[in-house]
């Protein structure tokens, strides 16, 4: 059996706010890759450019210096509209603080990455009650997200980012706002109803609890990569 495939590749990727004297690296020169079928972590402290980075490699900020192939796509080479059509239908994005539309019902909450694709509402709505039954919330669908826990709004997130089908999924900070056992059940949770041979699973964190989940952790400092390991494949 081969290597997994490729589904992030980014070349000497540098960051930099400021110019002259005052230029501060975000990133500097970081070359990494995720592969398909893998939970990879990018792990470090604050101020160590791992937000930066994840938002170089989903398509968010354009670097200064190299370049992010995801699936074969260079992305930074890509128009405008090009650009943001791939990131609608290719990559999902799940932030920190769910970004939940709170005069919405969660399954249209859920639905609406595919109402951006022009589906029709029912079927954006009966894909999305899908999405919520590999969640577990399907009992959730006509509650507003204020009547949910921190977890249940965090999967209902995760629905969101993977209704349309993404091949990249991605996670800013997921347990930052959850309480220690509930952090540990949803990326257990990702990790074994949602990561698949043909997905990528990338996660920004500074929680170590969670570090036995991931199949490689990439730690940087200072706005370089310093440390690849193996994690713990739980």
């Amino acid at each position: 059996m081969g290597m997994p495939e490729i589904a992030i590749d980014a070349r000497a990727v540098s960051k930099w706010f400021g110019e002259g004297d005052a230029r501060t690296y975000a990133v500097r020169e970081v070359s990494m890759q995720a592969r398909f079928g893998e939970m990879l972590l990018i792990v470090g402290p604050s101020g160590s450019g791992k937000t930066t980075l994840l938002s170089v490699i989903s398509g968010i900020l354009r670097p200064d210096e190299g370049g992010v192939v995801v699936d074969g796509v260079d992305l930074w080479k890509q128009s405008k509209d090009a650009l943001a059509d791939f990131r609608l239908k290719r990559i999902g994005f799940v932030f920190q603080d769910y970004h939940l539309f709170g005069r919405l019902t969660t399954v249209e909450n859920v639905a609406i990455p595919l109402i951006l694709k022009r589906q029709p509402w029912e079927d954006a709505t009966a894909k999305a009650l899908d999405c919520l039954k590999i969640v577990g919330l399907a009992n959730r669908a006509d509650l507003t997200p204020v009547k949910l826990s921190g977890g249940e709004q965090q999967r209902i997130a995760i629905a969101r980012a993977i209704v349309g089908q993404p091949d990249i999924l991605i996670l800013d900070e997921p347990t930052a706002s959850l309480d220690g056992d509930t952090g540990r059940n949803i990326i257990e949770f990702v990790k074994h109803h949602v990561l698949n041979e043909r997905r990528c699973i990338v996660i920004v964190t500074h929680d170590s609890r969670i570090f036995e989940y991931a199949d490689r952790i990439l730690k940087m400092e200072d706005g370089r990569l310093t440390h690849i390991e193996q994690g713990g494949a739980r």
